[in-house]
């Protein structure tokens, strides 16, 4: 799979090692370097790189706070190789959406499998974060049925069933949702109070 990679890093001795590792790595990677992270959310737009390696000698808040907005926008696996570092920092990295945090570790053998596991880890982490998010739409939309049944039970007089009927019916009456007439439901009865 041919990925375009992104190498940041102020030396350009540092961004070299990568480029030449990955070029090496047999992959057909397309390998773009940047020679800062000055506005690192324009440059991630611009280059759309599939991965992003950033290479520093300590990484900074600023830099952690634009791979936040970065990552925000377009979810990508990060590789922060860093000579030095605190707990701190690191876990404000990881918070950031940093996929592979690597400490004192920039050889050429090492790049290739750490990009590998940044990968999978990152793919691995999308897949729980969609399957949360559907789990925690599906949950809005159970609760929003609920109050709508709810509100046909008191003003109808009726009980759970025929509440839940009279809202299917209604959506396919109409070749709606389900949760879209009972959005209407509950919204017709916040206008009436």
């Amino acid at each position: 799979m041919v990925l375009r990679v992104l190498v940041v890093d102020r030396n350009a001795e540092r961004a070299e090692i990568v480029r030449r590792a990955l070029v090496e790595a047999g992959d057909d990677h397309i390998v773009e370097v940047a020679a800062g992270s000055g506005d690192l959310p324009a440059l991630l737009r611009a280059a759309q790189p599939d991965i992003v390696i950033v290479d520093l000698d300590l990484p900074d808040r600023d830099t952690i706070e634009q791979l936040r907005v970065a990552t925000r926008e377009m979810p990508r696996p990060i590789v922060m190789f860093v000579d030095e570092t605190d707990n701190a920092t690191m876990r404000a990295a990881i918070a950031a959406g940093v996929s592979a945090y690597v400490v004192d570790g920039l050889t050429a053998k090492r790049i290739k499998p750490i990009l590998d596991v940044a990968v999978a880890r990152f793919q691995a982490f999308e897949l729980l974060r969609q399957e949360l998010e559907t789990a925690r739409l599906g949950l809005a939309e159970r609760k929003t049925i609920e109050r709508a049944k709810g509100i046909l039970m008191r003003v109808r007089g009726i009980g759970e069933d025929e509440a839940y009927a009279a809202l299917r019916s209604k959506a396919m009456n109409d070749q709606k949702k389900l949760v879209d007439i009972a959005q209407s439901v509950v919204t017709a009865a916040e206008l009436l109070k």
